[in-house]
């Protein structure tokens, strides 16, 4: 017998879809807030002259690259609060797990961006008299920014996506919410596939501006 699609089953729920969807959005922005600044704290601290600070940025970046964001997220909620002795709450570990995740990311398109432009102009600009510091912020940061910008949008559309995981910590955003709604009515067919137009709908946007700004950018080289 074939599948009976109801969508007005789940819709009546629309306010929890719209909580869920609120909720992945301040996660997301503020997670890509927090994660930008570390990025940048890495981004500069891979570029030091000290080896140290440079080998530290290194290995934070090599961390949190090459281990499942899952494991980490599980990690800062179940084991750390036994490590330390300390409570962490659902939100509290799934705010700390995306932006720890996302700053590793962001460091290393900052770092591709900055060390992207061509060492001819640094020295053409030192050659007439600017400091190190005018170097970076008026010849190479205005560059590198164009040229992260594809990279950058991209990162923060995987962003947005990886929240659906902190879901596995009873956390509230849109994939949470379409578990609920599930439950509720053993309607997972039109629950999920709402929740997947949903993100569909608002990262289809982001791509094609990704798209078109890398367009822009080979256009203008």
């Amino acid at each position: 017998m074939p599948y009976k699609w109801d969508f007005s089953a789940v819709l009546q729920y629309w306010d929890l879809f719209a909580w869920g969807l609120w909720l992945t959005f301040a996660y997301t922005v503020g997670s890509i807030i927090i994660g930008v600044v570390l990025g940048l704290i890495l981004c500069f601290g891979r570029l030091s002259r000290f080896r140290v600070i440079g080998g530290l940025a290194r290995a934070y970046q090599e961390v949190f690259r090459c281990t499942p964001l899952l494991v980490q997220l599980m990690w800062f909620y179940y084991a750390l609060p036994l490590l330390l002795g300390i409570t962490i709450e659902n939100y509290v570990a799934a705010m700390l797990t995306l932006s720890l995740y996302a700053g590793s990311f962001y460091s290393e398109i900052f770092r591709g961006g900055i060390l992207s432009i061509d060492k001819g102009q640094t020295e053409a600009a030192k050659a007439i008299a600017m400091s190190d510091r005018q170097v970076m912020w008026r010849i190479v940061i205005p560059q590198a920014f164009k040229r992260v910008l594809p990279s950058f949008i991209n990162q923060s559309v995987i962003q947005f996506k990886n929240t659906s995981l902190i879901s596995v910590i009873s956390v509230g955003e849109l994939a949470y919410m379409a578990a609920v709604v599930n439950g509720q009515t053993y309607r997972p067919l039109e629950a999920f596939t709402v929740v997947a137009l949903l993100y569909f709908v608002v990262l289809f946007p982001m791509t094609q501006a990704a798209d078109y700004v890398e367009h822009r950018m080979r256009v203008s080289d």
